[in-house]
């Protein structure tokens, strides 16, 4: 394992762990303290992206495939819990790598949030966001999203992971539950719009995936794009 891959699966785990000693440990600042891990992960992993020096040519397709995330989030705000950010990050991070998948999917959720609010949710949602594109990229390498059907089954999987992170902040920091049982029953009534997320995240995923991959997939063999 090379430094640069030392430090972002470092910075990946730091995040949850920080919130799962929290809720071992009754932490009452849970909310505050795992939100500055999370800032600080992220910190670490736009760290990293910069220490690989990225080419113009590099920043340019993560620049707008974040804007084209944030910006389709936006335009489906009406409709809750049905977006294309998981969907561009997958995309992103299955032609690109890792790294650009992680980058796509944190910066849709900071842009977008400064439409919607930013908070103390947003470093959660760009690392829940960043975290689906950068598995996206581990997978694609391992070759397992070869094929539409895991591509797919994926996209599902990414927006129950999207509300298990998300969820999972809010009932530690904020509800303070005292049993299991207070655990199931937050998942269990948010279950059915992280599912519409992982049903939209595939509805998006049919339409784009494979035409903009081939697309994405020609810029990056012309211009020898890639980190």
């Amino acid at each position: 394992m090379n430094a640069r891959l030392a430090v972002e699966v470092a910075a990946l785990v730091a995040t949850p762990a920080a919130l799962a000693v929290c809720a071992v440990c009754g932490i009452e600042q849970a909310a505050l303290l795992s939100a500055l891990v999370a800032l600080a992960s992220l910190a670490l992993l736009f760290a990293a992206w910069e220490r690989s020096r990225p080419r113009l040519r590099d920043v340019m397709p993560v620049a707008v495939l974040a804007a084209a995330a944030a910006a389709g989030r936006i335009l489906c705000a009406p409709l809750p819990d049905f977006k294309p950010v998981s969907a561009l990050a997958i995309t992103a991070g299955a032609v690109f790598g890792r790294a650009s998948g992680f980058m796509v999917g944190a910066l849709a959720a900071l842009a977008s949030n400064f439409f919607f609010g930013q908070g103390a949710w947003t470093p959660w949602q760009m690392y829940a966001w960043g975290l689906i594109g950068y598995l996206a990229g581990v997978f694609y390498q391992l070759g397992w999203l070869e094929k539409t059907p895991a591509v797919c089954a994926y996209g599902f999987a990414s927006g129950l992971l999207f509300g298990l992170l998300l969820n999972g902040w809010s009932i530690i920091g904020f509800f303070h539950p005292q049993d299991a049982a207070g655990f199931v029953a937050v998942y269990a009534a948010a279950f059915p719009w992280d599912a519409l997320h992982g049903v939209s995240t595939v509805v998006f995923l049919l339409a784009l995936y494979v035409p903009l991959r081939r697309k994405l997939e020609r810029v990056k063999s012309k211009y020898a794009l890639g980190l």
